[in-house]
């Protein structure tokens, strides 16, 4: 069920209906977190997605909290060299950007782009974007 409403949680983030967007996001957490504990990558995704609705909404604090429970929880069920580790580091780097800090942001991007390299290979689309994000930074 969390994954349905997920679902139309992102179809609605796609259409611009982030309000809704973020009440769907918010069910399918609760429902996960209900269903697998706090602490399971089911709810990393959610609070994932979650956290890139508040971010278009203008909620960086709460993004960036978001990403760091998602990153923290895929850490721990992966290692730390999981391409969805990677995608919870890109996305943690993108909130950090917006907020200003860019070694932060650096950072997250360097290390995102190492386990997509490994793991995806250069030409692989995440691959590019991560690569893209962390020349966005300049030198």
């Amino acid at each position: 069920m969390a994954t349905v409403i997920n679902n139309i949680g992102r179809v609605l983030q796609e259409l611009g209906d982030l309000k809704r967007a973020r009440v769907h996001f918010e069910r399918a957490l609760s429902i996960d977190e209900a269903a697998h504990g706090r602490d399971h990558p089911e709810v990393a995704t959610s609070v994932n997605n979650l956290g890139g609705v508040l971010q278009e909404l203008g909620d960086l604090a709460g993004a960036r909290a978001h990403f760091e429970r998602a990153l923290e929880i895929d850490e721990v069920a992966y290692g730390p060299n999981h391409p969805n580790v990677a995608i919870r580091l890109n996305n943690l780097g993108t909130v950090l950007k917006e907020l200003g800090d860019l070694k932060g942001a650096r950072t997250h991007f360097e290390r995102a782009l190492q386990i997509f390299r490994e793991f995806l290979g250069e030409e692989h689309p995440d691959t590019v974007t991560v690569r893209n994000n962390l020349e966005s930074l300049g030198s």
